[in-house]
């Protein structure tokens, strides 16, 4: 539970709504609609919107092991042979501010895919707070199963119009330590990027290894993109994980901004950081560039 906790400490923030945020605190809504807000009020003056035209945008399905999951899609309209990136959610799942990244990337050229990694656990919904969310949700996604789902999104994309040879991967929060895992499990990935991914953690059943157990052994070059003032990932984690990729030949990095915390790209949240959410999106577009997803 300890991995919880960490989790919580770095996605809820204090302000005067952290005790008890409740329904009204936490919106889950449809994939790709609304907003899932961990912290109100959304910061509305900030968020980025990004419009569909020119793009093929929404909702499809794909079936893994008999489940059907959904997953939130966008490309430019009538190309094929795309460069593909995976998106992965916090763990508020596929809502608007994820949608809008996937659309970003698809004004890019990318055929961008964000998966929504929880729907075997339960409907978010149905829960009044966050902790009871981790509770009852998140603990129970375990990691092997995560794997299995994006293993199937990247099957799709590569035969629905995308060039698999040219797979990125970037995630926020429960999705950035998802985006180290995801890079070390599939040798297709060329490059990730992690946005403030927890790095160190114990070893459970659900979650048996953590970034830093697989970065010596890493191939993929990963940049880790970090803020100096989260609480719930201390700076003497990343140097951890700094000291493990040093072992090994990934070529991954780091960039720390020292005046940024938790979900400092989180546009719809008080935690975000305008100037240091653009640099880190420059530099993940630069990475995928780079290291030949683009």
């Amino acid at each position: 539970m300890q991995n919880l906790k960490d989790d919580f400490d770095s996605l809820v923030a204090k302000t005067s709504l952290s005790d008890g945020v409740n329904r009204r605190g936490f919106l889950k809504t449809a994939l790709g609609t609304g907003f899932a807000a961990a912290v109100m009020p959304v910061t509305a003056q900030s968020v980025i919107k990004t419009d569909t035209t020119g793009l093929t945008a929404g909702e499809v399905t794909i079936t893994v092991k008999g489940q059907k999951v959904p997953v939130y899609r966008a490309q430019p309209e009538g190309k094929t042979n795309l460069p593909v990136v995976l998106v992965i959610s916090e763990i508020f799942g596929v809502h608007e501010h994820i949608a809008d990244v996937a659309r970003r990337f698809a004004k890019l050229g990318y055929l961008a895919l964000a998966p929504e990694m929880f729907v075997r656990q339960g409907d978010a919904r149905a829960y009044t707070s966050i902790p009871e969310l981790q509770k009852n949700i998140i603990s129970k996604v375990p990691d092997e199963q995560v794997m299995d789902d994006l293993d199937a999104v990247v099957a799709y994309a590569k035969e629905n119009g995308g060039n698999t040879d040219k797979l990125g991967i970037t995630g926020f929060c429960w999705g950035g330590r998802i985006t180290w895992l995801y890079s070390a499990h599939n040798p297709k990935v060329k490059a990730g990027v992690a946005w403030y991914g927890r790095l160190v953690g114990e070893q459970t059943e659900m979650t048996p290894t953590h970034p830093v157990d697989v970065a010596a052994n890493l191939k993929t070059p990963v940049l880790g993109l970090y803020g100096g003032k989260d609480a719930g990932i201390p700076l003497d984690t990343v140097e951890k994980m700094k000291a493990a990729l040093a072992k090994g030949g990934s070529k991954s990095e780091f960039v720390v901004f020292p005046n940024s915390g938790h979900a400092f790209h989180a546009d719809y949240r008080a935690s975000y950081v305008e100037a240091d959410a653009r640099e880190g999106w420059q530099r993940c577009v630069a990475w995928f560039k780079e290291h030949g997803v683009a």
